[in-house]
């Protein structure tokens, strides 16, 4: 009966690991227009919408605490709680 609760246990915190996981990312986005780019995490892909000349918050949905964003100017590695900032459609982490 314990061994049964432990594999029970297990199985719930491995599910409840992966649902919760997400890219959430504090930008600041000096331009005058929004940008919108394509995300990949664990293999697949989404858009963002960074709204301009704000400072917000987003969170990218996925499987993963780990993203890459592709930009005009190469891609970015950002992970979960990251402060980005957007000048000319470029991505700096802080």
């Amino acid at each position: 009966m314990k061994k049964l609760f432990s594999i029970v246990v297990l199985l719930f915190l491995v599910v409840s690991m992966s649902l919760q996981a997400a890219v959430t990312l504090r930008y600041y986005n000096k331009d005058s227009k929004s940008h919108t780019m394509k995300v990949v995490m664990s293999g697949s892909s989404k858009e963002v919408t960074f709204e301009s000349s704000r400072t917000s918050s987003v969170t990218i949905q996925g499987s993963a605490t780990e993203a890459v964003i592709e930009t005009e100017h190469g891609k970015v590695t950002v992970k979960d709680g990251d402060k980005i900032e957007i000048k000319d459609g470029k991505i700096t982490v802080k």
